[in-house]
C-alpha cells in the first residue's frame, strides 16, 4: 500500500507491503531510513532546517523542521526495534528553489542539518540526490529496503548501503 508523506510529515512502517512516498521535494529535504533487520522504514519531508526559528510551531509540527522531524522519526524507529548500526540513510531534495538570489539558501541549510543529525547519530548516508533546481519524488519499499528517486531526468534507484 502507498503511504503518502506530505510536507512537514513523516511516516514509519514495518509493513513489508508498504511503499512510503513523498512528492515535490524542492528546497525541502527528504530523509529515508531503513533497518533491514527490524524490517522498518521511515520517510521525512521537512521544510525548514532548525526548530529554533519557531519553537511553538515546532512543538505542534515537529516534522516541519529537519532537526526535530529527524529526531522524532529516529526515536519512533528505535522504539519499534531499529538500531543505529543497521540503519541505512538516503537524502533527497534540498534544491535551490524559490531563492534565485541565493539569499536564504534553505535547501543547502536543510542538507547541512540533515547531515549533522545523521552524523551525530552515527548513521552513514548510502546515497543522496540533492541540490540543483529540480523537484524530486522519493519512494521507499519497506519490505526490501529499495529506495528510488524520480525527477525530470527519470527514475533511478538510490545505491544500497555497503555492508558493514
Amino acid at each position: 500500500m502507498d503511504v503518502v508523506v506530505g510536507i512537514s510529515e513523516y511516516a514509519v512502517s514495518s509493513d513489508p507491503d508498504d511503499t512510503l512516498i513523498t512528492y515535490s521535494l524542492g528546497s525541502c529535504v527528504g530523509l529515508v531510513l531503513h533497518d533491514p533487520v527490524a524490517g522498518i522504514g521511515g520517510l521525512l519531508h521537512a521544510m525548514m532546517p532548525v526548530s529554533t526559528a519557531d519553537p511553538g510551531k515546532a512543538a505542534m509540527t515537529p516534522a516541519m523542521y529537519v532537526d526535530t522531524g529527524a529526531a522524532r522519526m529516529l526515536q519512533e524507529m528505535f522504539d519499534r526495534g531499529a538500531t543505529r548500526p543497521n540503519l541505512s540513510a538516503w537524502v533527497v531534495g534540498a534544491a535551490n528553489q524559490l531563492d534565485s538570489d541565493n539569499l536564504f539558501r534553505i535547501g543547502a541549510r536543510n542538507h547541512a542539518i540533515v547531515r549533522k543529525v545523521l552524523w551525530k547519530n552515527g548513521i552513514l548516508i548510502a546515497d543522496e540526490e540533492t541540490g540543483g533546481s529540480i523537484s524530486r519524488t522519493v519512494t521507499l519499499e519497506v519490505g526490501d529496503g529499495r529506495a528510488f528517486v524520480k525527477s525530470s531526468g527519470g527514475v533511478r534507484e538510490l545505491r544500497p548501503p555497503r555492508t558493514r
